[in-house]
């Protein structure tokens, strides 16, 4: 970044450091904690609209979308995080190649399958062959976001339902007793109630997301993990920058960024907790109407 660090070699102290904590691989590191928060303001939205979707599938009178709700949800619980990580991106990138094989190349005569190999033809590839690396970054954050929004998804899912079971029947049969529908029933009176209920949970499917997020690198994106082993790793004088083993600075580093971004996350919920409380007839709520008395 410098002019000065044409030559690292001639260099000594915060010099050398200067050039060495702005090279091309450290502005990479930095770039993998916007990263790691990008994932986050993206998975979380989506995760909760799968998990919406999936507490009214749970919460639907139709047999068939309520066994599937409960088939979504128990089959994500029941099975390791880091297998639906794995299975998710190769499945769907398989199925994503396979369909555009089927589109683009009708005139091939070889079977897809080839033992454990799975072979299709260039025009399907996905991403193309010839993509710049930022396609290719951005498909398999693509990838990431989606197996994230599905595991976490059924968590959410399945704390929401268990919200909407504590609002008290009895409030939703006065509601229908005084005219209203059901839908509109469950708009005014289950859902403003549900999600105070709903929260303690939510914050924790939060924290546990904010802790799976060193995952990335087993769909092939480097994250904040990988260049922490990188770059803290021993350096030989056959590197521009020779150094010895630092990896627990940097996962040092890494250790406060997280601690940083738990601690922030608890002040929002708390912050939240309280705006959701505002005249609803709990505990935290009583106690901030004695306040504004």
């Amino acid at each position: 970044m410098f002019s000065y660090c044409a030559d690292p070699s001639v260099l000594d102290g915060w010099w050398w450091f200067s050039c060495f904590l702005t090279s091309a691989t450290h502005l990479d590191f930095y770039r993998a904690f916007g990263a790691v928060i990008a994932l986050l303001l993206v998975t979380a939205p989506a995760a909760l609209a799968m998990g919406m979707a999936g507490a009214m599938m749970l919460r639907s009178q139709i047999r068939p979308l309520s066994m599937l709700g409960r088939f979504y949800v128990n089959i994500v619980r029941g099975v390791p995080d880091i297998v639906f990580f794995l299975f998710v991106p190769i499945a769907l990138g398989q199925g994503i190649e396979y369909l555009l094989h089927l589109v683009n190349c009708p005139d091939w005569d070889q079977p897809v399958r080839q033992g454990n190999d799975f072979l299709v033809c260039r025009d399907a590839k996905m991403p193309p062959v010839d993509a710049p690396a930022w396609v290719r970054n951005l498909y398999a954050f693509a990838m990431a976001i989606l197996a994230f929004a599905l595991v976490f998804g059924a968590f959410v899912a399945n704390t929401l339902h268990g919200a909407m079971q504590a609002v008290p029947h009895a409030q939703i049969e006065t509601a229908e007793s005084y005219g209203m529908t059901r839908k509109q029933a469950f708009r005014r009176i289950v859902l403003p109630q549900m999600w105070l209920v709903a929260l303690p949970g939510l914050s924790n499917i939060w924290q546990i997301l904010i802790k799976a997020t060193p995952l990335l690198f087993l769909l092939g994106i480097q994250d904040v993990v990988y260049w922490a082993r990188e770059l803290g790793a021993q350096k030989t004088s056959l590197y521009s920058y020779p150094h010895p083993d630092w990896r627990m600075w940097y996962f040092s580093i890494l250790l406060v960024f997280y601690l940083l971004l738990t601690w922030a996350s608890e002040r929002g919920f708390s912050w939240l907790t309280r705006r959701l409380s505002h005249g609803q007839a709990t505990a935290e709520g009583e106690r901030l109407r004695r306040a504004t008395a």
